[in-house]
């Protein structure tokens, strides 16, 4: 995959319906703050990124806690998601890290991320080695795991994964700096016009 191929698909996480993108921007800034927040001494947990609202979470906190042997499987089903995503289907990626972050409240950022990420990446090893068998199949009238596929699948799903963290300051520098670029004209697009056939 070149690198324009990458950078099409960063963009293409915005061209989504716009409920889509609202959901998307709360996950991103919601995310953003929760893996920057792990450079600090004390480091948040993804519903301590929250307490600036002043909703009492605490309680809730304590909940996830309490049942973080099960909620800690949520990572799995998050790296699944991810794995799933795809440019027409980019719903899977915010649902994954929306899962990862209900295991970081659990279990913690590191444990939730790590778990997430070798989940994704043991799913993709699997359908490589799956793959392997039919590389030489001629695709005619069933279905098969071709190894380019999967290659070229598991790159887009991790990219489109890992951008979404990055879609809230990415439209607000968008937004910001929008007035003041310049863009080029767009090339005239030629239309075709049928000959007129003389008539008299």
């Amino acid at each position: 995959m070149t690198r324009a191929e990458i950078v099409r698909l960063a963009r293409c996480v915005v061209r989504r319906p716009r409920w889509q993108l609202v959901v998307a921007v709360l996950v991103s800034a919601w995310t953003l703050a929760w893996v920057l927040g792990q450079l600090a001494a004390d480091p948040p947990s993804p519903l301590g990124v929250l307490a600036w609202t002043g909703i009492p979470l605490d309680a809730a906190s304590a909940w996830a806690q309490e049942r973080r042997d099960g909620l800690v499987w949520l990572a799995t089903l998050g790296g699944l998601s991810w794995a799933a995503t795809t440019e027409q289907g980019q719903l899977p990626a915010l649902a994954g890290w929306f899962a990862v972050l209900v295991a970081g409240e659990a279990a913690g950022y590191e444990h939730a991320v790590q778990r997430a990420m070798l989940s994704m990446v043991v799913f993709l090893v699997v359908l490589a080695v799956v793959s392997l068998t039919g590389r030489r199949a001629f695709v005619v009238d069933r279905v098969a795991v071709m190894p380019k596929d999967v290659v070229r699948a598991g790159i887009t799903a991790a990219v489109l994964t890992a951008v979404v963290p990055l879609i809230a300051p990415g439209l607000a520098l968008t937004r910001l700096v929008r007035p003041y670029v310049t863009k080029p004209p767009r090339p005239l697009r030629r239309v075709e016009t049928p000959l007129l056939r003389e008539t008299g």
